[in-house]
């Protein structure tokens, strides 16, 4: 029976003979199985060459990553986020995993880790998310006293998001629902309405929705915020398809991933031929549409979940920079205060 071995590396090699010869390794990178596929040695070879992976070298960056790992810092997140941790300390893994903790000491230390980081610039995201990984572990290892000095303390970020004026308006939600199935176009309401994250969204339950109040922990702060639901998202709840213990399934009525939410909301927007707008611009435009109806950054705070400051900047920076329509509240509330002022002062 042929075993298949996760991440083995294939290489042909012309030799000085002109003879081709293939060679087997445990993982790019990672170092050459002996034997032939399928032989006991060569399914030996990478079960040594993977447990020797797993087991931390003493006084290395391993094992700075292996504590890390193992500590609540780590274990006390969501899983979601445990994925994209484990995602970048991979790339950490494989690219400095043997650097020796006496290294870190070095001046030009920086200068290396910034060279590694840049070389995955033409994704800034994935770039910058790599250097915050890495910056992490650091800060957790200075910490607890295992080094002295973190070298990725602060800077080294490439992406540089602007969502001024990233704003769902009236059309926009128009268009989306124009061309949604039922599906999404649920999603979209839910998102407005509540003002919460994709991941939250996707895993709640018909259980927290009472007719007239949806209950949720929220996972980034593990706060819970019950939430009015108004008429309107109502309208939505109740005519929806109960097909599984969650409000949000796909179009089999199964639990979405992640992944296949993203996609298929990337597809309804080129559909409707929105640009420039994410699912998560949903949560800061539920800000904004609240703070445009009047309510106070409390009140927007206990709605959303979102803290005090959070509200204080999507209002100020983010997304409300140049917003007319506050400006023109703002008018109308200085004429009414000087129309008070001049008729108090007739009296």
């Amino acid at each position: 029976m042929r075993v298949h071995l996760k991440g083995v590396k294939k290489v042909t090699a012309t030799l000085a003979t002109g003879e081709t010869k293939v060679y087997y390794y445990a993982w790019s990178g990672g170092p050459r199985l002996e034997g032939q596929p399928g032989s006991a040695e060569f399914i030996r070879s990478y079960t040594t060459a993977h447990q020797a992976r797993k087991t931390p070298s003493q006084g290395t960056l391993f094992t700075l990553i292996s504590e890390f790992k193992a500590s609540a810092e780590f274990t006390g997140t969501s899983p979601s986020t445990q994925r994209n941790y484990r995602r970048y300390l991979r790339l950490i893994e494989e690219e400095f995993g043997d650097l020796p903790l006496r290294a870190l000491l070095d001046p030009e230390i920086r200068g290396e880790f910034k060279c590694w980081r840049d070389k995955l610039a033409n994704k800034p995201r994935t770039a910058d998310y790599a250097w915050t990984t890495l910056a992490r572990v650091l800060s957790f290892a200075k910490d607890r006293g295992r080094i002295t000095v973190n070298p990725c303390a602060g800077g080294g970020r490439l992406y540089k998001a602007d969502r001024i004026d990233r704003i769902w308006g009236e059309t926009e939600i128009a268009s989306m629902l124009s061309v949604a199935p039922p599906e999404l176009e649920l999603a979209l309401m839910l998102a407005l309405w509540t003002g919460q994250r994709q991941g939250d969204l996707l895993r709640l339950p018909w259980s927290a929705y009472t007719g007239t109040h949806v209950r949720l922990r929220q996972s980034k702060t593990r706060r819970v915020v019950v939430i009015p639901v108004s008429t309107y998202l109502k309208e939505f709840l109740n005519r929806a398809q109960r097909r599984s213990t969650l409000i949000l399934t796909n179009t089999r009525g199964l639990p979405w991933t992640s992944d296949g939410f993203r996609t298929s909301w990337s597809k309804l927007c080129a559909k409707a031929k929105i640009e420039g707008l994410t699912f998560h611009d949903l949560r800061g435009s539920a800000v904004v549409r609240l703070a445009l109806a009047g309510a106070t950054v409390p009140e927007i705070a206990t709605f959303t979940g979102h803290s005090l400051k959070d509200v204080e900047v999507i209002l100020d920076g983010h997304y409300l920079g140049r917003d007319i329509k506050l400006a023109e509240n703002a008018v109308r509330k200085l004429e009414m205060h000087e129309a008070r002022n001049r008729t108090n002062s007739g009296k």
